[in-house]
């Protein structure tokens, strides 16, 4: 296995989604999300999203899970 550095990605989008798939070294709790959502946002909307998640004291992920299981919810769960 090559070491890479922190938060550096494979070169090629298959390694990068794959990577999901291997839950060595990963906590027990992030290994339940092994899907990766990526969306094209500007770097203004990038900025106000992180300074939001940092005042809620939450992660970026972690907000945007929440917001996504709201307006998504599974079949049986009250809107």
């Amino acid at each position: 296995m090559t070491r890479r550095n922190f938060a550096a990605r494979p070169g090629d989008p298959d390694t990068w989604i794959k990577a999901a798939d291997d839950p060595r070294g990963r906590r027990a709790d992030v290994i339940a999300y092994t899907a990766r959502l990526t969306i094209d946002v500007t770097p203004d909307l990038r900025g106000r999203i992180k300074v939001t998640a940092f005042q809620r004291g939450q992660t970026v992920a972690d907000m945007l899970r929440e917001l996504l299981a709201g307006a998504f919810p599974a079949e049986g769960d009250a809107p």
